[in-house]
């Protein structure tokens, strides 16, 4: 394994990206081969003159001496060039896979199953509580929950990892000496201690229009499979699913109403071959056939292990509570409603939701309806 030094010269070097890089190490096969490359032979590869320069070990940026410092200030701190054995494989087969990897936190998690979770940044409460959902039922059962640490339902995938107990990274569109949008300044802070923020940036580097597309691709490579969960038709969530599929992973979309228009990019997706899911567990099955002996998802806890379950189970022998259940599903209702639904009185169905609601088993949606937990 080489020195990260050469590794970093290629990232600072001008002109040169992940694309460029790769077609200098399909010629000259490491860092140290295209440092002991002339000049014309640098040349005949369309490279920029200053990029030469910097290349061959001629002048050296200023960003390369930030880069060391900043990973020699913490033993959380990684650089990890591609020739390192802690490069995620998975990462390192895409044809534009970033030379070096900015890495806090621990870099072992890039090396486990996965899923991105992505979607708007404008989500609605549902999306938002549905991405929350997902993220902790499916980091419980052993998947690293990987998103972008955006606001909406990046910030709630990630939030839902840790809520469950699991494992999760962030990809950030910024060098990892700033934590982009402010706001999730703590939540940066609790996905390094439990999981790891990734840039391919390097450190100084600010927030642009350009970086958060060009970030996805990771996302999207680093992952068994990408769920999107509410995506408008020109969402960048749409983007990583693209690049999903062209990497050979799985895409998952979650369908919503026909009138939201945060739902219209999952619908579109689902209509080019996306997978529909609507609990988890669809997504459990799916990434437990991909993988097959790779994998194997934690065992599903007894009834009696979750709580709600529980008490919906012992309110049900309730002939009253069965038939009100009954009438309660995913989709929110009103009390009249139920109460017309299931042939009990609505006064009597108003208390018997609260208790529903007090035990967990039913949760108030917007507008005073109810629907089930």
């Amino acid at each position: 394994m080489e020195g990260v030094d050469g590794w970093l010269r290629l990232v600072h070097a001008p002109g040169v990206g992940p694309v460029r890089t790769r077609e200098l190490l399909d010629r000259f096969a490491t860092p140290a081969g295209i440092a002991a490359a002339s000049s014309d032979q640098l040349s005949a590869t369309r490279i920029p003159a200053p990029a030469i320069e910097v290349l061959r070990g001629k002048t050296t940026p200023a960003g390369i001496e930030r880069d060391l410092e900043w990973a020699a200030g913490d033993d959380a701190r990684h650089l990890i060039a591609l020739d390192d054995p802690r490069y995620p494989s998975a990462l390192a087969g895409i044809g534009d896979a970033p030379p070096v990897l900015y890495v806090q936190g621990d870099p072992q998690v890039l090396h486990l199953p996965g899923l991105a979770v992505v979607g708007t940044r404008h989500p609605t409460p549902a999306g938002r509580e549905t991405a929350h959902d997902f993220a902790r039922h499916l980091a419980g059962a052993g998947l690293v929950i990987a998103s972008g640490l955006a606001l909406g339902i990046d910030g709630a995938a990630h939030e839902g990892a840790l809520a469950g107990g699991g494992i999760t990274f962030a990809v950030a569109g910024t060098g990892l000496d700033r934590v982009y949008p402010a706001r999730h300044a703590d939540l940066a802070r609790r996905i390094a201690q439990e999981g790891a923020l990734v840039s391919e940036l390097p450190i100084g580097t600010r927030p642009s229009r350009e970086a958060f597309p060009r970030r996805n691709r990771i996302l999207a490579g680093l992952g068994v499979g990408t769920l999107v969960v509410e995506a408008a038709v020109r969402s960048g969530s749409l983007i990583t699913a693209r690049l999903a599929l062209e990497q050979g992973r799985e895409v998952f979309a979650i369908p919503g109403s026909i009138h939201n228009p945060v739902a219209r990019g999952c619908h579109r997706l689902i209509r080019q071959g996306a997978k529909l899911v609507e609990t988890g567990d669809d997504v459990l099955e799916e990434i437990a056939a991909l993988l097959g002996d790779k994998w194997l998802a934690p065992p599903a806890a007894d009834a009696g292990d979750g709580p709600a379950d529980g008490r919906a189970a012992s309110l049900a022998d309730d002939p009253e509570y069965g038939h009100l259940l009954a009438c309660i599903d995913w989709e929110p209702r009103g009390v009249d409603e139920l109460a017309a639904a299931s042939g009990v009185d609505a006064s009597a169905a108003a208390s018997m939701l609260l208790r529903l609601e007090l035990e967990g088993v039913i949760r108030v949606a917007p507008g005073g309806l109810y629907q089930r937990a």
